[in-house]
């Protein structure tokens, strides 16, 4: 059904028709949209005529399909029902928003590559706080993944909004911090629908993100996350940031990407130094050898922000704080990467047994976590 019960629909309903057309990126979907009325664009679609016009047909050059996709998206079109996508949306209270019409966020706005169409779930005043985008790599080591929450946990606290794509690893990481701290909006961009959960474990994750701050997507109900999303979606992650952490990255891959959106942009970029014996630090090393400021703890972000004031009121790494006590030697020992009982030994120059009770009492506390003959900090 394209036409049936759609006379008086809004032109936001015809714009989330078009979002889900296939071999549709942002690119060809602004092309499409500027200067238009989704309802006439749905038309020149329908109609088998949206490629006519130069700046689409410039844009479908440059992408998959190229000038045959005017006929793959004519044909997924006629089995859109309109209508019936536009209620589902209403039903479960997801906002869309069209760039240039009142509601759109200003966060976005000026941005050289917003989106055309964007979907929220929560409360779009998220974008209003100041925002950092805190990132890093899936494979990332318990090293990581702590200083990750914690850099979430204290830049909420300071009543900035974290920035991250949700994914497994850092990302996650981030926002499980944020969340825990009781305070900040938190902004998760995400590859697909806002009802397609991707990772499905961070199901409890993205509806806490959502009730705490908000989700947003380019890609109405029902979308895949299919793999080109993720990239375009990194270069919102890198917009609406107005500070990047890279926690953990390997030499390649999407935390760059993101990095390279970010520079484009012109914001500061911080790193998390790392071990120069882990592959997940070498992204990151790399990027402080490059010049990037180090992202010690959240106050380093804060003054990165312009936010001195609020730098003041968030405590130093909290590794620092722990080390006291009778043993706090001990515990200096321990690296936050894998560190072999004998290591702690030969930096500390104690006897076995009163390391190994020293270590037990650390690890009550949760200080420290034992595996496989090694041992390790923890937050």
């Amino acid at each position: 059904m394209t036409g049936a019960g759609t006379s008086q629909l809004p032109g936001a309903a015809y714009a989330v028709a078009l979002a889900g057309l296939p071999l549709l990126g942002w690119a060809r979907l602004a092309a499409l949209l500027n200067g238009r009325e989704p309802h006439n664009v749905w038309r020149s679609v329908l109609a088998g005529r949206a490629v006519t016009d130069e700046a689409v047909a410039a844009a479908c050059r440059r992408g998959p399909g190229g000038d045959a996709v005017g006929e793959v998206w004519r044909q997924a079109a006629t089995r859109v029902d309109v209508a019936g996508l536009w209620s589902a949306h209403a039903s479960l209270g997801i906002g869309v928003h069209l760039k240039g019409e009142p509601g759109y966020p200003d966060a976005l706005d000026q941005d050289a590559q917003a989106p055309a169409v964007l979907f929220s779930l929560g409360q779009l005043e998220a974008l209003e706080r100041p925002r950092v985008a805190v990132i890093g790599t899936r494979r990332c080591t318990h090293y990581g993944r702590e200083v990750a929450a914690e850099l979430g946990h204290d830049l909420a606290a300071a009543g900035v909004s974290v920035v991250s794509g949700l994914a497994y690893g850092i990302d996650g990481a981030a926002h499980h911090g944020a969340c825990a701290a009781g305070a900040g909006a938190p902004i998760g961009i995400v590859a697909s629908g806002l009802d397609v959960i991707y990772p499905p474990r961070h199901a409890k994750l993205w509806q806490a993100v959502a009730e705490r701050g908000v989700l947003l997507s380019e890609a109405p109900l029902g979308t895949r996350p299919d793999g080109w999303r993720f990239p375009t979606r990194n270069r919102l992650i890198a917009a609406l940031g107005q500070a990047l952490v890279v926690v953990e990255s390997h030499a390649g891959g999407g935390s760059m990407h993101t990095v390279e959106a970010a520079a484009q942009r012109s914001r500061p970029v911080l790193a998390v130094p790392g071990s120069v014996h882990s592959p997940s630090s070498v992204g990151t090393n790399q990027l402080l050898a490059d010049g990037c400021h180090p992202a010690v703890d959240a106050r380093d972000v804060l003054v990165a922000l312009g936010l001195e004031s609020r730098a003041g009121e968030t405590p130093r790494r909290r590794g620092a704080r722990q080390a006291t006590g009778p043993d706090a030697d001990v515990l200096e020992a321990v690296g936050w990467e894998p560190t072999a009982l004998d290591v702690v030994l030969d930096r500390t120059g104690k006897r076995l047994g009163e390391v190994a009770v020293a270590l037990d009492r650390l690890a009550e506390r949760g200080l420290v976590r034992a595996g496989g003959g090694w041992w390790e900090r923890a937050r």
